[in-house]
């Protein structure tokens, strides 16, 4: 596939989220799982049918019952692809450390959603964010899914997006649309929405957030869980703000093919599979670099990128090392062109390298060269951290590894925002 020419015919959606895509309807209301009625707290997406489903979780041993119950309803842990019809999201209690009463609670709730939808319990996928090791009571459900459910609509999605959030400071949505290049899908024209929660506790794999993605691309469960397995291993696995991986990570895609119902299922190898996966890999970035960019405290979106590792595996462990150095993050608040703690976060991350090849470049000024320092204008250096996303670029001089990783600066905010997130 051509890139370039599908970047022309790829188009963002204005105002566009989850329900773009056809064959899905949504809604986001206040159930109760939180104090203030004015704040949503219980999110539902519908498909017309049962659609293709995939998921991808968190890889925290203290992972959350609802993380267990919707692994289970898409096949376990080596599967991760089903056909689904409805998921069900609260937020304010993570149902996580709750044993086995919080594992009832998130069966229960897919068996009233079940009841409502008019599906089996299997079809349904939850979903909870919040705080840790409180039992979650399952009255909201009771309620807020009836409620939600005579709710739904396509301009729902936003509500949705709204609603599953926690520590955010906006809802995170977007979708793109394509008119299929592809002969067998002549006339096509497919979208790919998503909506993201995720602003701390973030760190692969995945980053701690709660996603939905869909499609209205034909595309059959399994096809659907490689797409999405390797989006998020190059997007939402490429975030870090505090170097914690939440106990409750989930990414859910779901496909209904409603915009070519009378095609065949794109298949894997084919130009129209090409065409889906950079859909669905632009979304999917996006919506990461917005969690990065929304992480708690935050003031500035910060992009890390390695260059010349022997590996790719090398450069990612480099990058991370300096997207998870709080001398780095802090030196990036104080607007502070430090690049000496660039430097021994790259040092110290293992990874074999010699630093008289070495280059940094922060926001596109030469810092460092063969593992020297480079005069540079302060002034100039002050004037480029004013931008809303700061670049930090290293060349390792030993091969042709590259990794990209996504951060945001540290600042008091973010203590003052973790010190009191409970009380």
């Amino acid at each position: 596939m051509n890139v370039d020419a599908f970047d022309t015919r790829l188009r963002a959606i204005p105002g566009g989220g989850v329900t773009s895509a056809r064959g899905f309807k949504a809604a986001g209301i206040h159930a109760g799982f939180r104090k203030n009625p004015e704040r949503a707290d219980f999110a539902l997406i519908v498909a017309d049918k049962p659609a293709s489903a995939a998921g991808v979780f968190t890889t925290n041993r203290f992972c959350a019952a609802p993380v267990t119950v919707s692994r289970e309803h898409l096949g376990g842990p080596d599967k991760g692809f089903g056909r689904v019809q409805a998921v069900a999201i609260n937020s304010g209690n993570a149902n996580a450390a709750t044993g086995e009463p919080g594992l009832a609670v998130a069966r229960e709730t897919c068996d009233i959603v079940s009841q409502v939808v008019g599906c089996t319990s299997d079809q349904v996928l939850v979903a909870s964010t919040g705080v840790i090791g409180q039992q979650l009571d399952i009255a909201p459900f009771e309620t807020g899914i009836p409620a939600a459910y005579d709710q739904l609509s396509v301009a729902g999605g936003a509500d949705m997006a709204r609603a599953i959030m926690t520590t955010d400071t906006h809802p995170k949505e977007l979708a793109v649309t394509y008119e299929s290049g592809v002969l067998e899908y002549v006339d096509c024209t497919f979208t790919v929405g998503g909506c993201v929660k995720g602003s701390g506790m973030i760190m692969p794999n995945m980053a701690t957030m709660i996603a939905c993605i869909t499609t209205d691309a034909p595309v059959e469960p399994q096809t659907l869980h490689t797409i999405l397995t390797s989006c998020v291993k190059q997007t939402f696995n490429k975030v870090t703000v505090d170097s914690d991986t939440s106990t409750n990570d989930t990414c859910i895609m779901l496909a209904s093919g409603a915009a070519a119902s009378d095609e065949q299922p794109i298949r894997e190898g084919t130009e129209a599979y090409e065409e889906l996966v950079y859909a669905v890999h632009v979304v999917c970035e996006s919506l990461a670099r917005a969690i990065a960019a929304d992480g708690e405290g935050a003031t500035r979106l910060v992009t890390v990128n390695v260059t010349g590792a022997a590996t790719n595996e090398d450069a990612d462990t480099a990058a991370r090392a300096v997207a998870n150095s709080p001398l780095v993050k802090t030196a990036i608040a104080g607007r502070d062109c430090n690049w000496g703690r660039i430097a021994a976060a790259l040092g110290k991350c293992g990874v074999a390298f010699d630093q008289t090849r070495t280059s940094i470049d922060i926001m596109g000024l030469p810092v460092c060269r063969e593992g020297l320092t480079v005069p540079f204008d302060e002034e100039e250096a002050l004037r480029r951290f004013e931008a809303p996303e700061i670049v930090i670029s290293a060349d390792l001089g030993a091969g042709e590894g590259t990794a990209t990783v996504w951060t945001c600066d540290l600042t008091h905010e973010y203590i003052t925002i973790n010190g009191d997130y409970r009380t």
